[in-house]
Order: C-alpha cells, then structure tokens, then sequence
C-alpha cells in the first residue's frame, strides 16, 4: 500500500491519498483476486485506475464503491452482521481504520431495521423521508437535523418536507442517529444519500412511479453533449425523474474542466420527484434546481420559452398521445400521434441557436411508418436530427423495450444547408450484470462518445467522417429519404469485416467469468431471501 508518492501509508488519516492494486482491494474486501477485475469489468461505475504499473486505484474512491455493495448472507463472516457491505469490510481492514460511520448508520436505517421502524408504512414513504434526513446531513450538517426537527414540529412552511404527517417519534429517532453519527469523508457521505436513493427508486418504481435512467446510458448522454456544446449556460431537463441525468451531465462538465452553467432546471412528473431531483443535485453539486411539476408529454404543461436552452435532455416517457388535445404550437414538423413525436418536436423548439439536445427514444420511433414518418421527415429536412445511437437491449430493469439516444440541434446549427445525420449502431456493446439485465462498461460508453465527438471535429475541421465499420456511418439526406426517412441505424452502418469475428476467451478471462457468476449467484439468493422474508412479513398481517 503507498500513498500518491509512493511513500508507506501512515494509517487511516491518509486514506484519501492511498493507492491499491487490485490484490491489495481484494485482501482487504475479503475476495478472491479475479472479483476485483469482475467489478471492473461488470460495473461502469467502478473507479478508474489512476496510473502506475500494475494499475493503482484510489483507496477512498474503491471505498466509496464497495459501501453500496451489500455482502451475500452465505459469504459474511462468523463476526460480520447481516447487511454488512463490503466497505464495512475494507474499512475495517486499513491500517487503523474501523467499520461503521455515517453510511453504517444509513445502510442499518434503511436495511435491517426499516421494517421495524416504518411498522404498517409503505416502504417508498419511509425512504422517502429517510433520504431527505441523510440530505440534509450531507449538505448542512448535524446542525441543519436540529432544525428540521424543529421545524417540523411547529409546520415550518419554509420547508419543504417530503409529508407533514410523518411521524414525529419516528423522524426524532432516525434524525438523532444520523445526528450522533459522524461521517468519514464527504464521498462517504454522499455513498449514504446515494444507497438510500437506490433503495427509494425501486421501492418507488414498484409502487408505479417514475423509473430510473440506468447509469450508463446517463453517461453517455451528458458526456456526449458535454464535449459537443461546451460552455453551455441554460440546462433543462423537461422530465427530470430523480435528477439522474442533470447529476450525469454536471459531472460530464466538471471532467471536461469547464465551467458550470448558470441555470439549471426543468420538470419533474410529480412532488416526489421534484423533490429527489433536487435532493440529487444538492448533494453531488451543492447546486440548487428550479423544477417545476410536468405531465406526461409537454404539450399539456404550461409553455416553456421556446428557443432558450443551450442544452436539453431528458428521458420522457413513451407512449399513446390523447386525442383531446389540441395541437400546439410547435408540431411544426407533423402531427403527433405518440407521446415521443410530441417530446421530440418540443425538444427541437425549446434549444437557443447553436443548442443540443439529447432526448431517450423506443427504438420504434426511428423507424414506425404514418405520422411517425412524417414528423421525421420533418425533422430531417429541417437539419435538426444530428445523431441517433442505438444501444443494447436490457438496459432498463422494469422494461424490455428497446432504445436509441436522438442527438437534436436547433435548426440551422449544422453549418451546411443539407447536413449528414450520424448513426451509430451500439446493440452488440454491453455485458450482462444479472439473469435479465445489461449495462454499458466504460469502454462501451467510449466508443459510443468517442464515434459522435470524432464525426463533430471532422465536420468543423473540413474532411468527411467516414465511420467505423461495423460501429457508425454519417448518412447523407438524400439517403434516408430514399429509406422512407428511416432513422434506424442498423439500416445504414456496414457490417463488420468478415473475419473479425469475437476473440474466443482465455483462461483467466474465463475464471474471471466463474468468479463472477458465483458472486451473482450469491446476490440473487440474498435476495431470494429477503423476498420471502418480506412476503412473510405481509402475510403475517393478515394471520397466514
């Protein structure tokens, strides 16, 4: 173990300059070496290594991961409790350092104990408050808990708590604990807020509200507009869901090393949301949001400004529009008959000269015939279609249904009067994080930014963009008329090379795998059993 200058580690104090290679992360994980180059391999999210030869990863960074992964029950030790992480563990195993702290707290609160504390409660109701309490920790300190408690006790209007009929033994408690608890790091205190998060949007989802936009696609929007529109002022998200995409595009921003906007908002379906969205940016940017309440499809909202944002984007929900609406103003391009023709129309309206946007489509909407057809056409005659990147099936855990990321531009931004629209065809990326679920790796995310940035430096520097075969391909007008305005890339981008087909495994890579899937098999009958134990608990209820 060293620190950043390659100097002995004095002990826990220095932490947030500690360097491990990955056997060092799994000794003190208590893993066999290959679920380390798993984690890299499986989760996007995992920390990037910072240099050196072998890879050093930063201590505190791995800490931060490994605190939202619980430990299956059959893998705990004989002294570790259930709900134990593998943070707990790795802390514990650092010179000097000790298991516990303000995400201990957070993981009990709304683990082991949350049944007992929220009683007849529903789930999302309990974590909802829960998440705003370890907000407010994380952003204004065991003092700022003093006076929400307070606060809430005499109806403080100038709060905006998530229900005024929360009970009042129950937020003393749950304020108290966090308010007793100190927090290691601020990373560690956001791991807190971000693993109750987690836990709300499930709980939220099952109860019918807004999902959530997986991680990586996240990245791949906001990295991707980051780098094509930098120095962006105005920043909207017209369906915020839980403020995952403003989170991603803010940290895009920071890593490219420009400065943030000067405005940051949109809509969100519901209170609930409104509030987690703003929760959300507070915590990881101490930004504040304006959000306002939004319906389904924005032509029943009130009228934004058009042609204001320099930036949009949005995940909107898909589906059927109502006939009973009138038309409005913006359908410039064709009548909607699906809620996604009346997102994208509206996005196109509301981007300021030389704006962006990037807007999350079924992949049907590329390609449907009728209307669909003809507010594409639309589209593309106007030069306002600069992108559609495909991605794999199974992104999403509550649907099946296929997607495409649609890269808009405010008309007249493309610099020709007939610009080419880029397709990149990203269904074979991926890898499987469970039974039915994918996600995007860091690579992944990479080549789909990396294939869109390339085609704008090649356009602004004069020679044409000729694609990767097999990835992407920029498509003139001309063409996708004649294909019916399909804007599907599959039909444009080349196959690959013959002969270059996949590489077959090796022996590491292939215990890696069986490493893997043994971990898998272990969270899937963790969960198993909290399923039954949660099912038990409802039919005890009723004395079954």
């Amino acid at each position: 173990m060293t620190t950043g200058s390659g100097a002995p580690s004095p002990g826990a104090a220095a932490v947030p300059g500690v360097l491990l290679s990955r056997p060092e992360i799994a000794r003190l994980a208590g893993v066999k070496r290959p679920a380390v180059t798993n984690w890299e391999r499986r989760y996007p999210e995992y920390p990037a290594p910072v240099g050196g030869d072998p890879e050093l990863f930063r201590a505190d960074e791995v800490l931060a991961w490994l605190a939202s992964r619980t430990i299956p029950a059959n893998a705990l030790l004989p002294d570790e409790p259930v709900g134990t992480t593998y943070g707990d563990r790795f802390r514990a195993g650092l010179p000097g350092g000790t298991a516990g702290g303000l995400l201990r707290a957070v993981e009990r609160l709304a683990g082991p104990e949350a049944d007992r504390l929220r009683g007849p409660m529903l789930l999302d109701r309990y974590l909802h408050f829960l998440l705003y309490l370890v907000m407010v920790r994380v952003v204004e300190g065991a003092e700022g808990l003093a006076k929400v408690v307070d606060a809430f006790a005499t109806a403080d209007d100038a709060y905006d708590f998530p229900a005024k009929d929360f009970p009042r033994p129950l937020l003393t408690e749950l304020s108290g604990t966090l308010e007793r608890t100190p927090s290691g790091s601020e990373q560690e205190a956001r791991a807190a807020f971000d693993h109750v998060l987690t836990l709300w949007r499930a709980a939220y989802a099952r109860e019918g509200g807004a999902f959530l936009t997986p991680p990586s696609v996240s990245r791949v929007m906001a990295d991707a507009l980051a780098a094509v529109r930098p120095g962006a002022a105005l920043v909207h998200d017209p369906f915020a869901r839980t403020g995952e995409l403003l989170v991603a595009y803010l940290h895009a921003v920071a890593a490219h090393g420009g400065a943030g906007p000067s405005w940051i908002g949109g809509r969100a379906p519901g209170t609930a949301e409104r509030q987690v969205a703003a929760w959300n940016v507070r915590v990881h940017h101490g930004r504040t949001v304006r959000l306002d309440e939004g319906s389904f499809t924005p032509a029943l909202d009130p009228a934004d400004p058009p042609g204001t944002f320099d930036v949009l984007l949005t995940n909107p929900p898909f589906g059927r529009f109502p006939e009973d609406v009138i038309a409005p103003w913006y359908w410039r391009y064709g009548a909607a008959r699906r809620t996604e023709f009346d997102w994208l129309q509206y996005a196109v309206a509301r981007l300021a000269p030389g704006g962006r946007a990037a807007v999350l489509m079924p992949a049907g909407a590329s390609f449907n015939t009728g209307a669909a057809e003809a507010v594409r056409g639309g589209l593309v005659a106007a030069g306002a279609v600069d992108c559609v990147i495909a991605l794999p099936a199974g992104l999403f855990t509550l649907t099946a249904v296929k997607t495409q990321i649609w890269f808009l531009r405010a008309p007249g931004s493309g610099g020709t009067p007939d610009p080419d629209v880029l397709f990149v065809a990203g269904e074979h990326l991926g890898h499987q994080v469970t039974r039915t679920q994918w996600a995007l790796s860091d690579d992944d995310i990479a080549r789909l930014v990396g294939e869109y940035v390339s085609w704008h430096r090649a356009d602004a520097a004069g020679p044409a963009f000729e694609g990767t075969r097999g990835l992407s391909r920029a498509v003139p007008v001309a063409d996708i008329v004649e294909h019916g305005h399909s804007l599907d890339p599959v039909r444009y981008v080349r196959p690959p090379e013959p002969g270059s087909a996949v590489r077959a495994a090796g022996p590491d890579e292939i215990r890696e795998r069986l490493a893997g899937l043994t971990d898998e098999i272990a969270a899937l009958h963790a969960r198993a059993d909290a399923a039954e134990a949660e099912a038990a608990r409802w039919l005890g209820r009723y004395g079954l």
